[in-house]
């Protein structure tokens, strides 16, 4: 432990991230943070491994804004050797021959090959068949009275949607969406689910090269960027995996929020008048993603007063940004849903490729609003207090969201949904 803190003296009294009880209430634990350590703060992740939180907004844009002294790649890491073989994180910071973790040139062909598939989507296409999902997977529980809304409908809706822009054979569906959900936890089962999901996008290259269709995956294969095959099914799992996640909680936060806030309380008595204000003020409050270990200071430098050792990692602090009072102040609390500054997609060459972010909040858009069409009624089953946060330093998302509603007729023994 000694020889590892070489170096790191203002880890002496670093936080032990892993044991702070950040999931149950990230503001105030953010704030607290801030108001001790300032906005970039030193912290112990598992197995005592030192790295740098940055928590304030500014400071974040500037890592962000700056990757010729942030870098993406993890082989970087100065510490990188020391991990044990089952840290929990392992994969978030394991080199792989993905658009995730190249820069660049690389970052530009891959990049360009991805925006160009993604931006291919006709958006009011993409809208039909998100509101054809929600229909589909609100008939599997819409007779019943009840339901959790994490696994019965958040985690369904991007994962069939997916499936659809994809190309991806619908039997694959049910083990692929548990492999992701691992995946995205980083936990134990991460390592083992991850072989399966690329299985999977071999597979899915495999036959796409062989039989092209009107999907992302055959437009990738087609790009003048002239990706291998081992290039598409890498890209094709940061793709998926990301596609899957950030839009089930984007998704489940929502309605959360929906559902517990009286700001949005007559949305659910049939308008739709504020669901894009809900979905955006989630992005400030409870961001889907909430942090990631992902940038590695190429050279020595200088971050909020903090001395930033070449090789060190530095942990995006999405949520922490978001709610910083210097974007968020106390004494003006103006209502977030116009306001589209947040960090949520992160920033600059290594955010979030276009138009992902447009493509989500479709996906999202259309499956809060179906579902109030569907079931007005919708009301939570437990009190709001009892809702858990999953203890994740990563995501930020339900273990379950039970809710009530009168029993309804599925949608296959009603009119088609309007156009």
């Amino acid at each position: 432990m000694e020889e590892l803190m070489e170096g790191y003296p203002e880890h002496a009294a670093a936080v032990r991230l892993p044991e702070a009880p950040i999931h149950d209430d990230p503001a105030a634990y953010h704030n607290e943070l801030r108001r001790t350590y300032g906005p970039v703060v030193p912290i112990l992740l598992e197995a005592d491994i030192p790295a740098w939180l940055v928590i304030g907004y500014r400071e974040l844009h500037f890592v962000t804004s700056q990757p010729q002294l942030f870098g993406r790649d993890p082989r970087r890491w100065n510490l990188l050797h020391r991990l044990p073989e089952d840290w929990p994180a392992r994969l978030y910071v394991t080199w792989q021959p993905n658009l995730m973790y190249s820069e660049g040139e690389e970052r530009r062909r891959r990049g360009d090959a991805v925006s160009d598939a993604l931006d291919s989507i006709d958006r009011t296409e993409l809208t039909r068949i998100c509101e054809h999902v929600a229909d589909l997977v609100i008939d599997r529980f819409s007779g019943d009275g009840e339901a959790d809304l994490v696994p019965q409908y958040a985690q369904r809706i991007p994962a069939e949607v997916v499936t659809r822009l994809f190309g991806m054979p619908e039997v694959d569906l049910p083990d692929l969406i548990k492999d992701i959900h691992n995946l995205l936890d980083g936990g134990k089962e991460a390592a083992q689910a991850f072989p399966r999901v690329y299985a999977h996008m071999e597979r899915l290259v495999t036959v796409k090269r062989a039989r092209p269709g009107h999907d992302v995956t055959s437009r990738l294969l087609a790009h003048a960027a002239r990706l291998t095959d081992e290039e598409t099914a890498a890209d094709l799992m940061v793709l998926v995996g990301a596609s899957h996640g950030a839009s089930a909680n984007w998704i489940c936060n929502t309605l959360r929020l929906m559902l517990v806030d009286d700001h949005f309380s007559m949305t659910l008595q049939g308008g739709r008048s504020s669901v894009g204000e809900a979905l955006n003020e989630v992005l400030w409050k409870d961001t889907p993603t909430m942090s990631m270990p992902s940038r590695y200071a190429v050279r020595d430098c200088d971050l909020a007063g903090r001395r930033i050792r070449r090789g060190d990692l530095v942990v995006l602090g999405f949520a922490a940004a978001n709610t910083d009072p210097q974007v968020q102040p106390a004494a003006h609390p103006v209502g977030l849903g116009a306001n589209r500054a947040h960090m949520s997609f992160s920033h600059g060459e290594y955010g979030c490729p276009f138009p992902a972010p447009e493509l989500g909040e479709i996906i999202a858009k259309s499956a809060v609003e179906v579902l109030l069409d569907r079931l007005p009624d919708l009301h939570l089953a437990v009190s709001p207090e009892s809702l858990r946060w999953r203890p994740s330093l990563w995501a930020r998302s339900l273990e379950s969201l039970p809710v009530l509603f009168s029993p309804a007729a599925p949608m296959g023994h009603m009119q088609p949904r309007p156009a």
